[in-house]
């Protein structure tokens, strides 16, 4: 199952980026109406953003504020998906 939902995103580009910045009320609200939409989206977080950060640390804390899981972490790219969703 896991397999299948990164082939599905695969060739997306990210639909958010969190720059300097950081993370935000806004840049929460925006993942989980994108999550509502998609239920399947790419999160990029920028080398401004993150500096000395745990990058997986950070996945994981905007996943529990957005309702999601994280499917897949490479680099500064993340996977998200909806929970419930299949």
């Amino acid at each position: 199952m896991k397999k299948e939902l990164i082939k599905m995103v695969k060739h997306l580009e990210p639909l958010i980026i969190i720059g300097k910045n950081g993370i935000t009320d806004n840049t929460i609200e925006n993942i989980k109406k994108a999550l509502e939409k998609r239920k399947l989206i790419k999160v990029k977080m920028l080398k401004s953003f993150i500096k000395d950060k745990n990058r997986k640390e950070i996945a994981g804390m905007i996943a529990d504020k957005t309702n999601s899981r994280v499917i897949q972490q490479v680099g500064f790219v993340f996977v998200i998906k909806k929970r419930g969703m299949i």
